[in-house]
Protein backbone atom coordinates (compact mmCIF):
# COMPACT_ATOMS: atom_id res chain seq x y z
CA UNK A 1 0.00 0.00 0.00
CA UNK A 2 1.07 3.57 -0.58
CA UNK A 3 1.75 5.96 2.35
CA UNK A 4 2.04 9.70 1.92
CA UNK A 5 2.74 11.99 4.89
CA UNK A 6 2.16 15.65 4.08
CA UNK A 7 2.73 18.83 6.11
CA UNK A 8 2.07 22.42 5.08
CA UNK A 9 5.71 22.73 4.07
CA UNK A 10 6.59 19.47 2.35
CA UNK A 11 5.95 15.82 1.64
CA UNK A 12 7.74 14.00 4.48
CA UNK A 13 7.26 10.48 3.11
CA UNK A 14 5.85 9.03 -0.11
CA UNK A 15 6.48 5.33 -0.65
CA UNK A 16 5.12 1.80 -0.39
CA UNK A 17 4.73 0.24 3.07
CA UNK A 18 3.56 -3.16 4.27
CA UNK A 19 1.94 -2.10 7.55
CA UNK A 20 1.10 1.13 9.34
CA UNK A 21 0.52 1.79 13.05
CA UNK A 22 -1.02 5.15 13.98
CA UNK A 23 -2.26 6.87 17.15
CA UNK A 24 -5.81 8.08 16.64
CA UNK A 25 -7.96 10.04 19.07
CA UNK A 26 -9.70 6.70 19.74
CA UNK A 27 -6.49 4.73 20.36
CA UNK A 28 -3.76 2.97 18.43
CA UNK A 29 -4.72 1.10 15.26
CA UNK A 30 -2.91 -0.93 12.64
CA UNK A 31 -3.54 -0.73 8.92
CA UNK A 32 -2.74 -3.50 6.45
CA UNK A 33 -3.30 -3.74 2.71
CA UNK A 34 -7.01 -3.94 1.76
CA UNK A 35 -8.17 -2.36 5.05
CA UNK A 36 -11.66 -0.87 4.89
CA UNK A 37 -11.78 2.87 4.10
CA UNK A 38 -11.29 5.03 7.18
CA UNK A 39 -10.87 8.70 8.03
CA UNK A 40 -9.87 9.64 11.58
CA UNK A 41 -8.17 12.29 13.68
CA UNK A 42 -4.65 11.64 14.91
CA UNK A 43 -3.17 12.28 18.34
CA UNK A 44 0.37 13.44 18.96
CA UNK A 45 2.45 10.28 18.82
CA UNK A 46 4.70 7.98 16.85
CA UNK A 47 3.61 6.68 13.45
CA UNK A 48 5.28 3.39 12.54
CA UNK A 49 5.56 2.21 8.95
CA UNK A 50 6.74 -1.34 8.32
CA UNK A 51 8.73 -1.79 5.13
CA UNK A 52 9.84 -5.37 4.66
CA UNK A 53 11.24 -6.50 8.01
CA UNK A 54 12.12 -3.01 9.27
CA UNK A 55 10.10 -0.18 10.79
CA UNK A 56 10.40 3.50 9.94
CA UNK A 57 9.33 5.90 12.71
CA UNK A 58 7.84 9.39 12.49
CA UNK A 59 6.93 11.83 15.27
CA UNK A 60 3.48 12.99 14.13
CA UNK A 61 1.93 16.00 15.84
CA UNK A 62 -1.74 15.22 15.35
CA UNK A 63 -3.58 15.67 12.10
CA UNK A 64 -5.91 13.61 9.94
CA UNK A 65 -5.50 10.09 8.56
CA UNK A 66 -7.35 8.75 5.53
CA UNK A 67 -7.18 5.28 3.99
CA UNK A 68 -8.94 4.25 0.79
CA UNK A 69 -8.06 1.92 -2.09
CA UNK A 70 -4.71 0.99 -0.48
CA UNK A 71 -3.67 4.65 -0.30
CA UNK A 72 -2.88 6.01 3.16
CA UNK A 73 -2.55 9.76 3.64
CA UNK A 74 -1.53 11.61 6.78
CA UNK A 75 -2.14 15.37 6.77
CA UNK A 76 -0.41 17.02 9.73
CA UNK A 77 1.05 20.36 10.72
CA UNK A 78 4.33 18.80 11.88
CA UNK A 79 5.92 15.43 11.20
CA UNK A 80 9.55 14.51 11.76
CA UNK A 81 11.40 11.47 10.47
CA UNK A 82 13.08 9.79 13.44
CA UNK A 83 16.48 10.18 11.77
CA UNK A 84 16.06 13.97 11.71
CA UNK A 85 15.12 14.46 15.36
CA UNK A 86 17.54 16.39 17.59
CA UNK A 87 17.42 14.28 20.77
CA UNK A 88 19.22 16.92 22.87
CA UNK A 89 16.65 19.55 21.86
CA UNK A 90 13.75 17.15 22.49
CA UNK A 91 15.10 16.29 25.95
CA UNK A 92 15.42 20.00 26.79
CA UNK A 93 11.83 20.61 25.67
CA UNK A 94 10.66 17.66 27.77
CA UNK A 95 12.45 19.01 30.85
CA UNK A 96 10.99 22.51 30.34
CA UNK A 97 7.46 21.13 29.99
CA UNK A 98 7.84 18.92 33.06
CA UNK A 99 9.15 21.88 35.09
CA UNK A 100 6.18 24.02 34.02
CA UNK A 101 3.74 21.27 34.97
CA UNK A 102 5.44 20.83 38.37
CA UNK A 103 5.11 24.50 39.33
CA UNK A 104 2.37 25.13 41.83
CA UNK A 105 1.44 28.62 40.66
CA UNK A 106 -0.82 29.01 37.66
CA UNK A 107 1.66 31.17 35.76
CA UNK A 108 1.87 28.67 32.90
CA UNK A 109 -0.95 27.35 30.78
CA UNK A 110 -1.23 23.68 31.79
CA UNK A 111 -2.71 22.55 28.48
CA UNK A 112 0.13 24.13 26.53
CA UNK A 113 2.70 22.52 28.82
CA UNK A 114 1.01 19.13 28.47
CA UNK A 115 0.98 19.46 24.67
CA UNK A 116 4.66 20.48 24.68
CA UNK A 117 5.45 17.45 26.82
CA UNK A 118 3.50 15.13 24.48
CA UNK A 119 5.38 16.52 21.46
CA UNK A 120 8.76 16.09 23.16
CA UNK A 121 7.93 12.53 24.23
CA UNK A 122 6.78 11.62 20.70
CA UNK A 123 10.03 12.94 19.26
CA UNK A 124 12.10 11.06 21.81
CA UNK A 125 10.19 7.82 21.32
CA UNK A 126 10.55 8.02 17.53
CA UNK A 127 14.25 8.86 17.73
CA UNK A 128 15.04 6.13 20.26
CA UNK A 129 13.19 3.49 18.22
CA UNK A 130 15.27 4.44 15.19
CA UNK A 131 18.55 3.80 16.76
Amino acid sequence: MKLKIITHERIVFDDEVDELIIHTTGGQIGILKDHIPITTSLEIGVTKAKIGEKFKYFATMGGVFQFKDNNAVILTDVCEDSRDIDVTRANAAKERAEARLAETNAQYDTQRAQAALARALARLQAALNNG
